[in-house]
């Protein structure tokens, strides 16, 4: 049935995109968008073209980690033109963010409206020629995830990044978010267990506050990749905030060389799993 989906469907606006990667969890606030941001820094200094869909609907908080905050969405022949974050137009984000009349704005939509406005990200962006999509969604298992995975499934193979922390209450919801890939067919890519330890400014030393190794022992539960723990960093924190380039700019922060293996292990994995 997938491949018959996938026949029917015209490419239209996704033809251009190699793979999709999902960023998932089934916690709030363990750093989704974050890791998806990061993620995406660290692919375009691969020498990759990447664009950014934020469908976490009450929550954009992208825009202002790339500082592109007040930016405006443009229409084109084939649909809404992303927004470009850097002159080289080497990474392209489509958030929700772009589209309220001011930041203070709530999203206050009940399901079916939420589902028809991502279901219109997916159809109506022109993202062009991309390497990578990162798709950064809401916390949970609800209907913006099933919206989007039905949405995509018929365009191109799909992977999941699932994030999680380090304290069990945590890796106890994010088990839940691996059913949820497992039931609607959704490849894990990988673990990441964010917020591992605290790196002290002054010192370097690592004071694991959150516990550590639970994202670690859910992977090998699960019989599924651990890409790595990234610690707290102020620097990092601080570059998010102010939308800085924390990959290009902090190459000497603990949290670095984590997030460039990372990204790393999805260069080498990705072709091998998603073709």
């Amino acid at each position: 049935m997938e491949e018959a989906a996938g026949e029917f469907a015209e490419p239209g606006n996704l033809a251009g995109i190699q793979h999709i990667i999902l960023v998932l969890s089934g916690k709030g606030g363990v750093g989704k968008s974050t890791i998806s941001t990061e993620l995406a820094l660290a692919l375009r200094h691969a020498g990759k073209k990447v664009g950014i869909l934020d469908v976490d609907l009450c929550g954009p908080s992208i825009p202002r980690m790339l500082r592109a905050e007040g930016k405006a969405v443009h229409q084109c022949d084939s649909g809404w033109v992303p927004v470009f974050v850097d002159q080289e137009q080497s990474i392209s984000l489509m958030s929700v963010g772009f589209l309220l009349e001011r930041p203070d704005e709530a999203v206050v939509w009940r399901g079916p409206k939420k589902n028809a406005l991502i279901k219109q990200f997916v159809s109506d962006v022109a993202w062009g020629q991309l390497d990578y999509l990162v798709v950064d969604t809401p916390p949970g298992t609800s209907d913006e995830h099933m919206a989007a995975v039905d949405a995509l499934r018929p365009y191109s193979p799909l992977g999941a990044l699932v994030i999680t922390t380090p304290q069990a209450v945590s890796v106890g919801d994010v088990r839940r978010e691996l059913t949820f890939c497992k039931k609607t067919g959704l490849r894990v890519i990988g673990v990441v267990e964010n917020m591992s330890g605290f790196v002290c400014p002054h010192c370097n030393e690592c004071t694991n506050i959150f516990s550590r190794g639970g994202g670690e022992e859910l992977a090998r539960h699960a019989g599924v990749p651990f890409l790595g723990s990234v610690p707290l960093d102020p620097e990092l924190t601080r570059s998010l905030e102010e939308g800085r380039d924390f990959i290009q700019e902090f190459p000497q922060s603990p949290a670095f060389p984590v997030l460039a293996a990372i990204a790393q292990k999805i260069l080498n994995e990705t072709p091998v799993q998603l073709s």
